[in-house]
């Protein structure tokens, strides 16, 4: 099994809890807060300003979606955005806004995951950063350094991305080159060409190179797991380590790319589909969330990436597919 670095079972299970509960509590103040918001701009008729309410039953088939996929190479938000269209939501420009919202809200299920599965290397960040943890001060620095070249580019393209590529064809030409990217590293790592550095040997340098190529991942269908995990090897890492790496940096990015969405777009989501259906959401993500991750960090030990690639191919075929006639 992948190293997690857990402490013994009795703390780690209390860590967990307290690590829940604290993080629950954040998420339903900031819910209540943004519901209350919402409730302001509307002059108290939020319910009658709904053009298309979300079901429970939408909010758990996104919730899945975004946990399953997020940690998994095959690009959540791809995967968000095919079944939002299919559910036949975001069809007014206001439903747009506001399910891209939703998509970022229900990301906190993600990192909630994160931390439940990983509170050692959590700790052991958050104790670098106060200048009692070595190789935690490495890491934490490491996944900042990692996360500022993608979070610039987005600042600057944010608008232009969301205007031009959040497209059925731009999503499905991505999913299909990251399919072919995925199998051409995965011949190369049979061929023995891989590297062999820990996680704690990953260095600035390197954490800059998987930075730069999580701009990519700004193109929709891309994969921010993919590009981590792929540059992540490239840069001399194991498999096991990238994939690791690719974690505790999406805790990262997604912590700061849900802020930051939220503050801009949450008063709107609340408008258009309330409260509920986002909590649910975030519940059903963090439960897929833990267990795709585990299923992930499993199968790694005993195959290969290769079906993720083709998983990616396939998907894109079908895309293309539904596209031609019309469905997407």
């Amino acid at each position: 099994m992948m190293d997690t670095g857990r402490p013994p079972t009795n703390a780690l299970a209390r860590d967990r809890l307290k690590n829940y509960f604290c993080a629950s509590t954040v998420v339903l103040c900031l819910m209540v807060f943004l519901g209350a918001s919402g409730a302001d701009a509307s002059g108290g008729s939020a319910a009658g300003s709904r053009a298309h309410a979300m079901s429970l039953t939408q909010a758990v088939i996104l919730g899945i979606t975004e946990g399953v996929t997020e940690y998994l190479p095959v690009s959540s938000t791809g995967h968000l955005y095919l079944a939002s269209r299919l559910m036949g939501l975001g069809r007014t420009p206001r439903e747009i806004e506001a399910v891209n919202a939703y998509v970022i809200a229900v990301q906190i299920g993600a990192i909630l995951a994160v931390f439940w599965l990983y509170p050692h290397r959590v700790r052991s960040m958050l104790r670098g950063l106060a200048g009692r943890d070595r190789q935690g001060m490495s890491l934490a620095l490491c996944a900042l350094a990692a996360l500022l070249p993608a979070a610039a580019a987005g600042l600057v393209l944010g608008e232009a991305i969301k205007a031009r590529l959040f497209r059925v064809w731009p999503i499905t030409w991505a999913l299909l080159a990251g399919g072919i990217a995925i199998l051409a590293v995965a011949k190369r790592l049979r061929h023995g060409t891989g590297g062999g550095k820990r996680i704690e040997d990953l260095g600035l340098t390197g954490a800059l190179i998987i930075g730069f190529a999580q701009c990519i991942a700004l193109w929709p269908g891309v994969s921010r797991s993919l590009v981590t995990i792929l540059a992540g090897v490239i840069t001399g890492l194991t498999v096991r380590a990238a994939v690791e790496f690719s974690f505790i940096l999406g805790l990262v990015t997604l912590g700061a790319a849900t802020v930051y969405e939220i503050a801009r777009e949450g008063p709107a989501m609340i408008l258009q589909f309330g409260w509920q259906a986002p909590l649910v959401g975030i519940v059903v993500a963090f439960a897929s969330a833990v267990a795709a991750v585990r299923w992930m960090v499993s199968y790694l030990n005993r195959h290969g990436l290769e079906v993720f690639g083709y998983y990616r191919i396939a998907l894109g075929i079908a895309c293309m597919g539904l596209a031609l006639m019309g469905v997407l």
